[in-house]
């Protein structure tokens, strides 16, 4: 899995641009709000962060099977398919009023499989002995669970969001900045171990030539 993912780092790193897109744009419609959120307002925006939203899940999705090493990466796919599915409310099911509830169970969905992702390679990369990797994708692996957790409330509103505060849209823009930045670090990472496994098979040597008699 790990290998497939070295492969398509520039995919994840794709991916994570675009989830930085859309957070921007989650931030930039709540500063440009004035009162409650109508649907002829939200309705524009909606559009490109639905588009936005399906380039990323298919980025994501192809991340995870395409070209695999050993193994696909279903917890990304799954990832990108929440994340797709996202994309797909937002452009064409946002009209029949959509619950938060629908919004925030998928991002439970991304925030959990991306989450345990990060724990599964943390712990391969504790036995390749890369400690920094591995703190900081642990750590990353703990604030998406949070996420999930979070995200879960806030769709039951065992939270609650105070009426035309935005919290809720603030809370997505949060989301997919977090996202954005796991994303690209991961990339980044992957690609940097990549580029070390091929220094090293490139230093093996191949033979030593036995002396001549």
């Amino acid at each position: 899995m790990t290998q497939t993912l070295i492969r398509n780092w520039w995919l994840l790193a794709l991916s994570g641009v675009l989830n930085a897109i859309i957070s921007f744009l989650y931030y930039l419609i709540v500063q440009d709000l004035d009162g409650p959120l109508t649907f002829d307002a939200w309705k524009g925006p909606a559009v490109y962060l639905g588009k936005l939203a399906l380039g990323a899940g298919a980025c994501t999705i192809a991340a995870g099977i395409w070209r695999p090493a050993k193994g696909k990466c279903w917890l990304l796919v799954l990832n990108g398919l929440a994340l797709s599915a996202l994309g797909l409310i937002y452009n064409w099911v946002f009209g029949f009023r959509v619950s938060f509830l629908t919004i925030a169970l998928l991002l439970v969905v991304m925030s959990m499989s991306i989450g345990i992702l990060e724990f599964a390679i943390a712990r391969t990369l504790r036995r390749q002995r890369h400690v920094a990797d591995e703190w900081f994708l642990g750590l990353a692996g703990a604030a998406s669970v949070g996420f999930a957790l979070a995200s879960f409330a806030l769709g039951f509103r065992w939270i609650k969001i105070e009426p035309g505060s935005h919290a809720d849209l603030l809370w997505l823009g949060s989301y997919f900045g977090f996202s954005a930045i796991c994303m690209l670090v991961l990339a980044l990472r992957l690609h940097r171990l990549g580029a070390s496994q091929s220094g090293q098979r490139e230093a093996i040597p191949l033979g030593h030539p036995k002396a001549a008699h």
